[in-house]
Parts: C-alpha cells; structure tokens; sequence
C-alpha cells in the first residue's frame, strides 16, 4: 500500500535518523512511528516489519552520489581522485554504515535481503577510468578494472570499519602508490 508522499518521507527520514543514532538491533517500529509522527498501524500497512522497511530505505530512497570519474590526464591522477572521492561518499554515510554493519551479522534476513536488492554501482569509478587509461595507453594488458574496483573498496572499508584510521587524502595516495598501481602494473604484464 502506498502511503501520502509526506508521510512516506517523515517515516523514512525517522527511520534514518535512528538507525544513525542508536542502530538496527536497537531501533524499533515504536520509536519510529513517535518521531515521524505516525501510527505504527500506518507504518505496518505499507512495511511488514523494521527489516522491510531499512531494506526499502536502503534500495530505494538513499542518495548516494556516484559521480563520473575525473579526467586529470593520467591513470595515477584519476586513480587518487576516485578513491579520494569513495572515501568521502563513506564518511557522509558514515552513520548509516556504522549503523547497518552489526545488523548485517546478527539479522541474517536483512543482510541477505540487502544484498540481494542494494544495486551496485560503480561507486569507486575504477571501471570507466581504467577504460579511459587503457584508451590513453596507460594501460597495456588485462588488468581487471572490477578487481581493482573490489580491491579499493576493501582497502577503503577495512580503514573505515577495522583500523578507524584518516580516508584522507595521503591515504588516497598511498592506497594508489602502494596498493593499486603495482597491482594493475602486474596484471598488466602477466601473461595468460
């Protein structure tokens, strides 16, 4: 059941704000209806549960920006400004990852229902600018720009979640330096 556009957007903005502030596993269908003003009666007429609800959230009213990757004239330039750039779409999501991380391990319908439905763009922008570097002939051979893609996500996540250390621009170039051009310089040059 579809509900009034404002009232969909009260309880989706209530449900963010909580689960930013107190997370998943302790936010409940009671506080959200309190802080959107809303019947919990409303909430379980469009929503079966809290779960449905994140999830719907989640895959179809977050905004997350994925912008074009920059053109700065060289892959290791492209390369800094892309994971620089995926550094800071996680720190303004900041509170909902932190939010949705233990959820995913102790309320296994939701993760498998997030996984299932999140779409997975490209955040990092490592496809088309690998594209982009091979075209300029930067980029000789097979490296996998889905591979370099998942390898910056981890390198990113694991600093967010694991170490909690700066997604700072030296970390940016680090990640670069160290980490993602020796990789695509060896995929590059192995052989079949």
């Amino acid at each position: 059941m579809r509900l009034d556009p404002r009232r969909e957007r009260a309880i989706l903005d209530a449900t963010m704000e909580l689960l930013s502030e107190v997370g998943f596993d302790r936010m409940s269908v009671d506080q959200i209806a309190r802080r959107a003003s809303a019947s919990k009666a409303t909430i379980y007429r469009r929503w079966p549960g809290k779960e449905a609800l994140v999830v719907d959230l989640v895959c179809n009213h977050l905004e997350i920006d994925v912008a074009p990757p920059p053109d700065t004239g060289s892959m290791r330039g492209d390369l800094v400004a892309v994971v620089a750039g995926f550094c800071r779409t996680l720190e303004q999501k900041h509170g909902l990852v932190f939010a949705l991380v233990p959820a995913l391990l102790t309320a296994p319908g939701l993760a498998a229902a997030l996984r299932a439905n999140v779409p997975r763009p490209d955040i990092t922008g490592t496809v088309p600018l690998l594209d982009r570097a091979r075209e300029r002939g930067e980029l000789p051979g097979g490296a996998d720009p889905g591979e370099i893609r998942r390898v910056t996500e981890a390198l990113v996540w694991h600093r967010l979640l694991i170490t909690g250390e700066p997604l700072d621009g030296a970390f940016a170039e680090e990640t670069v330096d160290r980490v993602l051009l020796p990789l695509i310089r060896a995929w590059s040059t192995a052989t079949p």
